[in-house]
C-alpha cells in the first residue's frame, strides 16, 4: 500500500505569508469534537483550538484548549518561537514563518517540520478515536544533546461557536498533583487535564493573561474578533535526540487519559486509518485514499444524545450521524442523506450507513425527518421540504449496494407514512396539489429547500411554490416506493404509487419546460409566477435513479448547465447575467447570505452533474473524470486534504464557507471512484 502523504514545502519556494495563514488543518475524534488551526499556528477563527471537546448536552462542542505557545530553547538560553498569534495592532508575521520548513499530512494527520540552525523539530498531532483528548508530540534531530521546548498552554473555555469575548470574566483555577495538572473554569464544565510524557518536563506555575488576541477571519465575517486567553504557566520539556516528547490535554477521566501512552495511541490511530483506506474499493489510489480519510471526519457517534445511543445499543447497533461541515455545522438531515453514499457506502462502512438510516428513521415526525439537530440539543428542527425525499434516495443507495432487505422491510412502514403525509399535506405547506399531482411547499418566513439562507426575517431565496428539484425527488420517491411495495407483495399499493408517479411525470414535463431559455423553470406556481432563473436544481430532473424529465430534453438541459453554471469546483447556484447574481461570497452575515445561493459555487453539485453527464454520455468516464480534476489543486488550500463548502462564483473561485464539508467530500469521492478504473479483483 502506498504511503498517504500530502506535502506543503515552505522554505525557499516563494510562498507568501498569507499562503500559510489561510491554509488550515483539521483533526477529529469521531464524536464531533475536533482540533483545528492554521498551518503557521496563528489562530484566525474563533473555532481554532487544539481541543474542542464534544460534551453531553446542554453543552455541545466546547473550546477547552485554545493555543499552545511553543519555543525552542537554544544552548545560550535564546528562545525561538515555533508558532504564533496575532495581536491588535497586528505585528509583522510571527517568526514561525522563518523556521517552518514543511507542513504535511501523513495518513490525514498534520506534521510540521521546523529548522533552527542545524536543529530540526518535528511536531505531530492526533486525537485518539472516541476521546475528548489531544496529543501533541515533538521529535528533535540534528542536536548534539538534549534540547528543551518551552510549552505554554492557553485557554478560554466557551461554546465553540460563541464570540471570542464570551465568558471573559470567568475565573480559572489550577492544580497540580505529581505529574497531573488540571485547569478548572465554570463549575458545570469538566476540568482540562494536562500531562507531559517526557524524560523531564517540570512545570512552572506563572499565570498570565494575553489580551486582544486577533482572529482575523472573524473580522472579515463581521463578528467579534478580539479575545483574551489565560495561561497557568509553562512546561520546560526536555527532548533527547531521536526521541519523542508529548503533551496530552483531555476532558476525559484520568483513567482514560492514562490508559494508552502516546506511542500506543499513535499505533492505534495509525492502524485505524490504514484499515479505513484498505477497506475502500480503491486502496491503491492516493486521491481516493485521502478522500476516504477526509470522509471519516464527518461520521460521528452523537454521544451528547444519550437516548440515541441507548436505542441503538438495544438493537445491537451503535448510534451514528453525520456532521455536515466544520467548523460550525451540526448534523443536518439533508446533508446526511446526500452524503451517505460517498461517506459510507463508497468507503465500505455499510454497517454505519445502516445505523445512520435507523437513527433518522426514528426521528420521522408528520412525514418529515429533521432538518438539523441544534448544538447540544436532543430534539430536531423539521423545517425542510427536501431532506425527507433525499431519505428515499439514501435508502435506495444503501439497499442497492448492500443487498440488505431487512432494513428496508423495517423502514417500509415509515416510508409509506412519509408518502401519506405528503399526499395529505403536512407542516410548512408541504403537500400534493390535487390539480396536477406536483408537490408544493412554502410558509412565510421559513426557508425549506436546500437554498436556505435567511437573515432575520429575510428569506433570501424563498422558492415557495413547486420547486424543480423537490418534484424530481418526489417522483423518484414514488417510483422507489412502487418498487419496494411490489417486492413486499403489496401489488395494489404499488400500483397506486405508479399511478401517482405517472401523473407527476406528465405534469412535470408539461409545466417545467421553459422554452425561451431552453432549460427548466426553477419554480412554477410561485408567488411571482413561474421563475425563469437558471439554477443547478434542474440537473436533478434526470440525475436521480428515476429521471422525471423526458429523455429528449436531457442533453439540452445538460448543455445549458455546463455552459452557464459549471466551474472547475462545482456548479454555480445562479447563472451570471441574472439581476441577483453575486460573483463573490464575502463580508458580514447579511452580505454573505445574500450571495450564498445567488451565484456562489457549491462543490457537492458536481455529483449530480456527473451523474447527469454519464446518462447523456454513457461510457465516457474519462471525460467525466476530467470534470473532477479542478478539485485536485484545492486539496492543497483552505483545509488541506479536504473540500470546502463553497467557492466564489467567478475566477479564481476562492474557497469560502466551511473549510471541510461532508457532501463536498462525499460527492467528490463517489464520483472519483465511479469514473476511475475498476478495482482489481
Amino acid at each position: 500500500m502506498k504511503e498517504l502523504v500530502r506535502r506543503l514545502p515552505w522554505r525557499g519556494n516563494g510562498r507568501l505569508w498569507d499562503d500559510l495563514v489561510t491554509r488550515e488543518w483539521l483533526v477529529t475524534n469521531g464524536m464531533g469534537g475536533y482540533a483545528s488551526g492554521t498551518v503557521c499556528g496563528v489562530p484566525t477563527r474563533r473555532f481554532h483550538g487544539l481541543l474542542v471537546a464534544a460534551l453531553p448536552g446542554p453543552h455541545g462542542r466546547t473550546m477547552m484548549l485554545n493555543h499552545l505557545w511553543e519555543e525552542l530553547v537554544l544552548g545560550d538560553g535564546t528562545r525561538v518561537p515555533l508558532g504564533g498569534e496575532e495581536r491588535d495592532p497586528t505585528p509583522t508575521p510571527p517568526a514561525s514563518g522563518e523556521h517552518l520548513a514543511e507542513f504535511r499530512l501523513e495518513w490525514g494527520l498534520p506534521v510540521w517540520t521546523y529548522r533552527v540552525g542545524g536543529i530540526t523539530v518535528e511536531k505531530r498531532l492526533l486525537m485518539p478515536h472516541r476521546q475528548n483528548t489531544v496529543q501533541v508530540g515533538y521529535r528533535v534531530s540534528g542536536a548534539d544533546g538534549p534540547v528543551r521546548l518551552h510549552l505554554r498552554p492557553a485557554v478560554h473555555f466557551r461554546p465553540h461557536e460563541a464570540p471570542v469575548s464570551a465568558l471573559r470574566d470567568v475565573p480559572y483555577t489550577f492544580s497540580m498533583v505529581n505529574d497531573r495538572y488540571e485547569i478548572r473554569g465554570p463549575a458545570e464544565l469538566p476540568p482540562l487535564r494536562l500531562r507531559a510524557w517526557a524524560k523531564d518536563a517540570p512545570f512552572t506555575c506563572r499565570p498570565h493573561s494575553v489580551e486582544r488576541v486577533l482572529f482575523r477571519i472573524e473580522t472579515t465575517r463581521g463578528y467579534e474578533d478580539r479575545g483574551e486567553l489565560w495561561s497557568p504557566g509553562f512546561f520546560d520539556v526536555e527532548v533527547e535526540p531521536e526521541r519523542e516528547a508529548w503533551l496530552v490535554a483531555s476532558t476525559e477521566r484520568w483513567e482514560t487519559v492514562s490508559a494508552l501512552d502516546p506511542q500506543q495511541a499513535v499505533g492505534a490511530e495509525d492502524e485505524r486509518r490504514r484499515w479505513l483506506v484498505t477497506r475502500s474499493p480503491r486502496a491503491d489510489d492516493a486521491v481516493a485514499g485521502e478522500l476516504v480519510l477526509a470522509a471519516d471526519q464527518f461520521i460521528i457517534s452523537p454521544t451528547g444524545r444519550l437516548e440515541d445511543v441507548a436505542r441503538a445499543r438495544a438493537r445491537g447497533e451503535e448510534a451514528r450521524t453525520v456532521i455536515a461541515g466544520y467548523h460550525w455545522f451540526t448534523d443536518w438531515g439533508r446533508d446526511t442523506m446526500i452524503s451517505l453514499d460517498g461517506l459510507t457506502l463508497c468507503t465500505g462502512r455499510h454497517a454505519e450507513a445502516r445505523w445512520i438510516l435507523h437513527t433518522f428513521g426514528h426521528y420521522v415526525r408528520d412525514g418529515l425527518i429533521p432538518n438539523l439537530f441544534p448544538e447540544g440539543e436532543n430534539k430536531g428542527l423539521y423545517h425542510t421540504a427536501d431532506a425527507t425525499l433525499w431519505f428515499f434516495h439514501a435508502l435506495d443507495r444503501y439497499t442497492s449496494t448492500t443487498g440488505d432487505r431487512q432494513l428496508l422491510v423495517s423502514l417500509l412502514p415509515v416510508m409509506a407514512d412519509i408518502v401519506g403525509h405528503h399526499v395529505r399535506g403536512t407542516r410548512f405547506g408541504i403537500g400534493v396539489d390535487e390539480a396536477d399531482g406536483l408537490l408544493r411547499q412554502g410558509q412565510e418566513g421559513v426557508q425549506l429547500t436546500w437554498m436556505d439562507a435567511k437573515v432575520g426575517d429575510w428569506v433570501v431565496t424563498p422558492r415557495r411554490g413547486k420547486a424543480v428539484e423537490i418534484n424530481a425527488l418526489w417522483y423518484n420517491a414514488l417510483c422507489l416506493m412502487a418498487q419496494w411495495l411490489e417486492e413486499a407483495g403489496r401489488k395494489g399499493d404499488a400500483g397506486d404509487m405508479r399511478e401517482a408517479a405517472a401523473r407527476v411525470c406528465a405534469s412535470f414535463n408539461r409545466r417545467f419546460w421553459y422554452e425561451a431559455g431552453g432549460h427548466l423553470y426553477d419554480v412554477v406556481d410561485g408567488e411571482g409566477g413561474d421563475d425563469t432563473a437558471c439554477r443547478p436544481n434542474q440537473i436533478l430532473s434526470f440525475s436521480l435513479r428515476h429521471p422525471v424529465l423526458d429523455e429528449a430534453r436531457w442533453e439540452p438541459v445538460l448543455n445549458v448547465v455546463r455552459e452557464r453554471l459549471l466551474t472547475p469546483v462545482g456548479l454555480r447556484s445562479l447563472a451570471p447575467g441574472h439581476p441577483d447574481y453575486k460573483s463573490r461570497y464575502y463580508g458580514d452575515l447579511r452580505s454573505r447570505d445574500a450571495a450564498y445561493h445567488q451565484g456562489t459555487v457549491w462543490a457537492w453539485l458536481i455529483g449530480p452533474f456527473v451523474d447527469a453527464w454519464l446518462k447523456v454520455h454513457p461510457g465516457q468516464t474519462r471525460q467525466a473524470r476530467a470534470l473532477l480534476e479542478g478539485f485536485l489543486p484545492h486539496l492543497d488550500e483552505a483545509c488541506v486534504g479536504s473540500v470546502s463548502e463553497i467557492f466564489d462564483a467567478d475566477e479564481p473561485f476562492t474557497p469560502r464557507g466551511c473549510v471541510a464539508q461532508a457532501w463536498s467530500v462525499a460527492e467528490l469521492l463517489r464520483c472519483w471512484l465511479m469514473t476511475g478504473a475498476p478495482p482489481p479483483r
